[in-house]
């Protein structure tokens, strides 16, 4: 066999084992959430990410001034440009700003079978709600059923849910009852509680389980939702079932927290290398 035939083969090989994830979502000026977040998180966890525009934000730590919407037709074209080209073996969701296009992407989603992270990024962590009313409706009737698990924040899940949530037992309710709204499985995220920081619960296949790990204290935390449900999709994709994936993913997140960016005049991001000088943290 010649050299050039047996580099041939080599890079096939190559190309068979890699795993290429799809993130769809907003884009952060500042580069600490959305899609930016993402793209991260996937090159730190070993898998090649792609991406499909909905929005682009102008933002920084201190907060978002201003939002532009991708046109449908283009926001569409970017997922199918992907998909037809590429073998994207799971894929995630992020901030779809708007029912239109909410429903856009639900009708691209639908037919695929591979795992779906949906992040349903209605609430940001301080409370503010980010969907209207018409939006909020048509995620929950229409991308909801399509999660392979759904990660909701504390408001989101109230939000989802109905009712207030001030302990741990009221997020294990949120859990099973969102989940009869359709997602195969529900991570509720206690990081917005202060008793349950460090705390989510997993509903899957009507069994409950809880993950839980000592608070990081940075406050410096900027872009860890949209990182823990990258995480997710890339575990996924490297083929661990669900709470294996929860465990890692969450694993990766605190890490981040760890070596977090004290940059700007608000809320920083997390940091997705070690610090120079430090011993990178197994997941």
């Amino acid at each position: 066999m010649t050299t050039a035939a047996s580099g041939i083969r080599s890079s096939a090989r190559a190309a068979e084992s890699i795993r290429v994830v799809l993130t769809i979502g907003g884009s952060d000026s500042g580069g600490g959430a959305g899609v930016q977040a993402d793209l991260k998180t996937f090159m730190g966890l070993g898998v090649h990410g792609c991406c499909a525009l909905s929005c682009i934000t102008a933002q920084n730590t201190c907060g978002v001034s201003r939002v532009a919407a991708v046109e449908v037709a283009m926001l569409e074209a970017q997922v199918q440009a992907v998909l037809t080209d590429l073998p994207v073996v799971a894929l995630k969701t992020g901030m779809l700003l708007d029912a239109e296009r909410i429903t856009a992407i639900a009708a691209l989603l639908a037919p695929l079978g591979m795992p779906r992270v949906i992040d349903p990024v209605m609430v940001s962590r301080h409370g503010a709600v980010l969907l209207d009313p018409v939006a909020i409706t048509a995620l929950r009737t229409l991308l909801l059923p399509l999660a392979t698990v759904l990660t909701p924040n504390i408001h989101e899940a109230q939000l989802l849910w109905g009712q207030p949530i001030d302990d741990a037992a009221a997020m294990e309710r949120a859990a099973a009852a969102i989940a009869a709204l359709g997602p195969e499985a529900v991570l509720v995220k206690g990081g917005g509680l202060p008793p349950c920081r460090g705390m989510d619960v997993l509903w899957h296949r009507g069994l409950l389980q809880w993950f839980q790990a000592p608070a990081i204290a940075t406050s410096h935390s900027h872009g860890s939702g949209c990182t823990l449900s990258a995480a997710l999709t890339a575990r996924l994709a490297h083929g661990d079932d669900l709470p294996t994936a929860v465990t890692n993913a969450r694993a990766y997140v605190r890490r981040g927290l760890t070596w977090s960016l004290p940059l700007g005049q608000g809320q920083g991001p997390l940091g997705h290398w070690p610090p120079e000088g430090s011993v990178s943290l197994p997941l």
